[in-house]
């Protein structure tokens, strides 16, 4: 938000509004009377843009269902659906910083705009820009819905989570809960009710108000580093060991469980393939006509399970204006679609929204948690039953477009018309939605819509049923980000583990090794999250490493082993020494391990070592590039999971 063209201001929300409802008035002949849904949330002026747009749909004589109150994201489309409105408008700029704020648009179908209505709106208002009116206050054609519209969508979830029995032998789910300081609460406190789970379910009191500041959390977003550090500190005072929560506008959903005195977060594809298989667990029997979605940059887990068990899952391109109006063409065909999700933390049930929403989605959950008990042991069942699924997400940043584009030019210029090899596994597949070509069509033409303004390209490798390897390579649309999607199918956990952090470690090291790039690694091993950001390798302070090591929250870190040196565990010599972390003044331990190197005695925060270090992560040399004996060691981590750990050390 700001003063300007290129800023979200009250102005820029009056032209934006203006050039929507003409772009209304032309296509929808029942647009002044279907009306439009609008809502808002917490954010800093989410109010005032959202009256501001109202009272330009109102001058243009276009009913307004107006959200008098704060609401979550999903409450809109559901709206938009519900009353047959002519489209939808929700002000808010989800889990983005406190200094953000956004207008997201759903088309009269209940899903987010996608082309080429996006770009005829855009075209409208760049026709529209001298502000026609200029105010807050409603009239008769702006009509308040939001208690008929929160009765009826608690209504729809209740009826379409399925809460089995509780087991003889098992206690009620317990939980804690957070909002991340947005509007998901309420929410929350009426669908608990709605099931009768009231009393399982302990808040995070820090976190649990509207606050358009966030001022717990450095990005109000699930995902992020110490983003869940209150709710893991208030479920460890409470003796919980589950922890739920939404990003401020409750469209995402997260979770943790604490195992074995350890807290693991789980991530977008582990939440979508237990949220997937509980529906599948519940609405079987399943066919060809029974659908799941999922988006291309997501885990193939998903995949694996429908080819077994006999549904069908369909890929769409990343986001949900894709997923959610594949979802709405598919059931328009007859088919049933009962699931879509995306890795980040977006999880869609269309019965009850063409979006994501992290209310529905901890509903589900929860009814999930009360048959399985642990979410943590259900996913090792699965990947026991389908195969080990290790992903292994990272982004470069760029200096500019045109060095994106450059490096997209060089890997498509290195073989013709694809690569052959990759790490010296076969290439089984080549996808470039940029150009429109994929090997596996006989016509080589992509199922997938492509786009010449869009850089992405995915890769296929590997040996069938021995390992499986797929990455996505893609220019972010919002974002100086090139970014990296790589997963790892394989028959035991440390193979898969092993094979995703290899390939990675390739890619940075041949495809990516370009001194303007700056990188963050985010691997996922299989139910055991780090992060591993090595963007100046560990000769310089490393920024938002603290994510888990393995799993252990930095909170767990604490070891009478401070400081000591232990060289005797499979080649590997690891130290731990407290440093000062980022934040809020804590203290964590830091973890370094390394391997083919002779370890002196850390004084300070100086390590002395007589052999530049090999990292046992990602199976690289991080240390290749410099000489020093001497190097800074800042709040480092890590040891790689099929690393042990000598008795008194924590363990991972």
């Amino acid at each position: 938000m700001g003063a300007g063209f290129a800023r979200l201001n009250s102005l820029t929300i009056i032209q934006t509004s203006q050039g929507f409802a003409e772009f209304l008035l032309s296509r929808l002949p029942n647009a002044r009377t279907a009306g439009i849904v609008i809502g808002y949330d917490a954010r800093y002026n989410s109010k005032k843009f959202a009256q501001l747009a109202a009272s330009v749909f109102e001058s243009r004589e276009i009913p307004v269902w107006w959200y008098e109150d704060l609401v979550h994201t999903p409450l809109v489309p559901y709206a938009v659906k519900s009353r047959s409105a002519a489209a939808g408008i929700m002000i808010t700029a989800s889990h983005n910083p406190a200094q953000d704020n956004g207008y997201k648009v759903y088309g009269s179908n209940g899903c987010q705009i996608n082309s080429p209505d996006d770009a005829l709106i855009a075209a409208s208002i760049l026709q529209n820009l001298e502000p026609m009116v200029w105010k807050l206050d409603g009239g008769p054609l702006r009509r308040p819905i939001l208690a008929s519209m929160e009765s009826k969508y608690y209504e729809t979830i209740a009826s379409q989570v399925v809460f089995p029995k509780l087991p003889s032998d098992r206690s009620e789910v317990r939980f804690v809960y957070t909002p991340m300081h947005g509007v998901g609460l309420r929410y929350m406190v009426a669908m608990v009710k709605q099931v009768g789970l009231e009393t399982s379910m302990l808040v995070v009191e820090q976190q649990a108000q509207p606050d358009p500041d966030f001022p717990t959390v450095e990005y109000p977003n699930p995902e992020e580093n110490g983003a869940l550090d209150l709710a893991m500190s208030t479920a460890n005072e409470a003796g919980t060991t589950l922890i739920l929560a939404n990003d401020p506008d409750a469209d995402r959903f997260a979770a943790a469980e604490n195992v074995d005195g350890v807290w693991h977060q789980f991530t977008g594809d582990q939440i979508g393939i237990l949220l997937a298989y509980w529906l599948f667990t519940v609405r079987s029997p399943m066919a060809e006509d029974d659908v799941m979605l999922t988006s291309a940059v997501s885990s193939q887990m998903l995949s694996f399970v429908g080819k077994t068990e006999g549904f069908t899952v369909q890929e769409t391109l990343t986001g949900f204006k894709w997923l959610g109006n594949a979802a709405e063409a598919l059931e328009r065909q007859g088919k049933k679609v009962h699931f879509a999700y995306e890795e980040a933390l977006g999880y869609m049930f269309p019965n009850v929204v063409h979006d994501k929403d992290g209310i529905a989605a901890a509903m589900n959950f929860l009814s999930a948690c009360r048959s399985w008990g642990s979410p943590w042991v259900k996913l090792q069942e699965l990947y026991e039953t389908y195969g080990y699924f290790v992903t292994a997400n990272t982004y470069w940043r760029s200096p500019s477009v045109q060095k994106t584009q450059s490096l997209f030019q060089n890997l498509r210029s290195r073989e013709q018309p694809f690569p052959s090899l990759v790490n010296h596994r076969p290439v089984t597949r080549w996808r470039d939605l940029t150009i429109g070509y994929d090997s596996a069509k006989e016509n080589k033409i992509p199922d997938l819509p492509v786009s010449d303004q869009s850089q992405m390209i995915t890769c296929w490798l590997g040996r069938p049923a021995v390992d499986e390897y797929r990455f996505t390579v893609r220019a972010s649309g919002t974002e100086p980000k090139i970014k990296i999607y790589l997963e790892c199918r394989n028959k035991d956990q440390q193979s898969a583990n092993k094979g995703a952090a290899e390939l990675l470690g390739w890619l940075k090291r041949t495809w990516f090794n370009d001194d303007e790039l700056q990188i963050e690694d985010k691997f996922s091993g299989c139910g055991r999250t780090f992060n591993a950001s090595v963007a100046s390798s560990i000769f310089g302070p490393v920024d938002g490493l603290f994510n888990s090591v393995v799993g252990r929250r930095p909170q767990s870190l604490r070891s009478e082993a401070n400081g000591k040196c232990y060289n005797d565990i499979q080649g590997a010599a690891i130290v731990a020494k407290r440093f000062p972390n980022p934040y809020k003044g804590l203290t964590y331990e830091g973890w370094l391990a390394v391997t083919n190197a002779k370890i002196g005695e850390v004084q300070g925060s100086v390590l002395q070592v007589q052999t530049p270090p090999t990292s046992i992560l990602f199976g690289e040399a991080l240390g290749q590039t410099s000489t020093k004996n001497t190097f800074s060691v800042t709040y480092v981590c890590l040891l790689h999971p099929w690393f042990g750990a000598p008795d008194g050390f924590p363990r991972g």
